[in-house]
C-alpha cells in the first residue's frame, strides 16, 4: 500500500503543479468502505487519519473497533433519516447533506450527542438520475434554511460527476460546482470554501477545477470485491 499511497501523492502533487496549486490545499479522504479493518489499519500504520464510508452501519463498526480520537470516520454515502443516530454519534463529517429532512433529523440527534457536525451539501451536477443531491438552483435556498440549523456546520460542497469516458463532461461537473461555490460566497455564505470532488480515476480534473478534497479508494486499497 506504501507504493500506492506514494504514486497518489506524486499525481495530486503533479496535478497542483498543472494548476498552479500549494499542494498543501488538497486533502486526500482514504475511502475505506468495504475493505477489511487490516487494510485500514494498514493506511493508519503510513499516516493516514481521515477515512470515508458509504454505510451508517460500517462507519459505526469502524469508529468503535478503532476507537481512535485522532481518527476521523467522514460519511460520504446517501443517509437516510433513520441513520441520523449514528452520524451524530460517530461522524466527524458529512460529505452528502442533501435535503431538510435530513437536517432536521441530525440537529435533534446532534443536541442529544452535545455536538456538532460539519457537513458538505451534496449537489446533484450529473445528468445521471441515478446520483443523489440537491439540484443546481436549489443550492441557495437551502443554504438560507440551514442557517436555523446550529448543529450543523456547513464547510463546502460535494459532487459527483458523471460515470463517462468524456473529459469535457466530468469537467462539467467540477467547474459548475466550483461555480456554485463562488456564487455562495458572493451571497455571503462565506464558510462555503471547500470543495469535495474526484475520485481515483478522475481527481486530477477536479484538481484543476478546484477541488479541495478528493475521495480516493481504489488506488489507493485495490480494486473491491464486488460481492
Amino acid at each position: 500500500m506504501q507504493q500506492q499511497l506514494q504514486a497518489i501523492q506524486q499525481r495530486i502533487e503533479q496535478a497542483c503543479i498543472q494548476a498552479d496549486r500549494d499542494v498543501a490545499t488538497v486533502r486526500l479522504l482514504a475511502v475505506s468502505k468495504t475493505f477489511s479493518h487490516d487494510r485500514v489499519q494498514q493506511a493508519i500504520d503510513l499516516g493516514l487519519q481521515r477515512f470515508g464510508e458509504n454505510r451508517a452501519q460500517d462507519l459505526r463498526a469502524r469508529a468503535t473497533h478503532f476507537a481512535n480520537p485522532a481518527l476521523e470516520w467522514v460519511m460520504i454515502g446517501h443517509v437516510q433519516t433513520n441513520k441520523a443516530k449514528e452520524i451524530a454519534r460517530y461522524a466527524s463529517e458529512l460529505q452528502s447533506l442533501d435535503r431538510l429532512a435530513l437536517a432536521q433529523a441530525l440537529q435533534q440527534r446532534l443536541e442529544l450527542e452535545q455536538r456538532s457536525l460539519s457537513v458538505f451539501i451534496q449537489v446533484k451536477t450529473a445528468r445521471e438520475d441515478s446520483k443523489f443531491g440537491l439540484e443546481p438552483d436549489q443550492l441557495l435556498g437551502f443554504l438560507a434554511q440551514l442557517a436555523s440549523f446550529d448543529r450543523l456546520e456547513p464547510v463546502g460542497l460535494m459532487t459527483m460527476a458523471t460515470q463517462t469516458n468524456e473529459v469535457s463532461e466530468v469537467r462539467r461537473c467540477f467547474s459548475q460546482l466550483r461555480q456554485l461555490r463562488d456564487q455562495a460566497l458572493d451571497q455571503g455564505y462565506t464558510q462555503i470554501q471547500r470543495l469535495s470532488m474526484g475520485m481515483s480515476g478522475d481527481f486530477e480534473l477536479a484538481i484543476a477545477e478546484g477541488a479541495t478534497d478528493i475521495r480516493v479508494g481504489s488506488a489507493l486499497f485495490g480494486e473491491r470485491d464486488k460481492a
